[in-house]
């Protein structure tokens, strides 16, 4: 068994694709292959159901992904502790949401690559509910969360920056003009919102329920500037973190509704506390605290 065949495992069961692992460890996809058809063959079980082109963790592979995570993190640990010491390299991997991806994470992003370009940063766009997992399982070093307050006996979760969330509208819109709007006020308006896995949509959805209001058209985006586009066109009504709407309410493209009450989530950011934390991971940790605590 070779730390070469588990990183790629590791790997493989991160991007559930054969292809899409070679992609992230610049290897040909039949190396890929060979490696884990190596593994499987060491352990006399196979590690993945493969289904046309899906390719899934079976109860074998599960299982053996914590071994995984365990020899390559002391591996790891090893290699840090014993080479030059003080000195910041590695591979580092983060996931985090659109939102944070684009409008929280960039002026992170180029401090740490500024003082640290012997790391090699491995970064995903995920949703929450992804993101958590990731994090719990070890296949991703840290990660970032757009949602209410969260606590976790297993992973480490600190609050880096308040995020107010706002109902949105086309300027024109008649509900502009209004003092207060309320979930009755949308009745039979149709809702352009994020993924199901998105952190704070719910928060939304819950003010409809609360208030019984259910005549309503629901439109399912993965994209938040598609949401932007489609509500400045005047598809419906969206609801977005402020900090990615601020300039199209600047330059009056977009409004923001007089909500009767105010939404807010938090920008958070998690790692496994059960997990060693190599220096590198102490250095990215500490560019988000520097950067992002407001």
């Amino acid at each position: 068994m070779e730390f070469r065949q588990l990183k790629t495992f590791q790997v493989v069961a991160a991007t559930a694709s054969f292809t899409q692992a070679a992609a992230v460890l610049n290897y040909a996809q039949s190396s890929v292959t060979a490696q884990i058809q190596a593994l499987e063959k060491e352990l006399g079980v196979p590690l993945f159901d493969r289904i046309g082109r899906a390719t899934r963790l079976n109860e074998s592979g599960r299982q053996m992904l914590v071994y995984a995570n365990k020899l390559l993190d002391l591996a790891e640990e090893a290699q840090a502790t014993l080479s030059t010491p003080g000195k910041v390299e590695g591979v580092l991997s983060i996931g985090a949401p659109e939102t944070v991806c684009t409008y929280r994470l960039p002026a992170v992003l180029r401090q740490f690559r500024s003082s640290y370009p012997a790391v090699q940063l491995s970064f995903r766009p995920m949703l929450d509910v992804d993101l958590f997992a990731s994090v719990k399982k070890g296949s991703i070093d840290a990660g970032f969360l757009l949602q209410e307050p969260l606590k976790s006996n297993s992973i480490e979760v600190e609050n880096l920056v308040d995020e107010p969330l706002l109902v949105i509208s086309a300027a024109d819109h008649p509900l502009t003009r209004l003092p207060v709007v309320t979930a009755e006020h949308l009745e039979g308006e149709t809702l352009l919102l994020t993924e199901s896995g998105c952190g704070y949509r719910h928060l939304f959805e819950q003010e409809f329920t609360r208030e019984g209001v259910y005549s309503l058209v629901k439109l399912e985006f993965n994209s938040i500037e598609a949401i932007k586009q489609c509500v400045m066109a005047g598809l419906g009504i969206g609801f977005l973190p402020q900090v990615a709407v601020a300039k199209e309410i600047e330059q009056e493209k977009l409004c923001a509704l007089r909500w009767e009450r105010p939404f807010k989530v938090n920008t958070q950011m998690i790692y496994n506390r059960e997990k060693w934390h190599s220096p590198v991971l102490k250095a990215f940790l500490k560019i988000c605290r520097e950067f992002l605590i407001k």
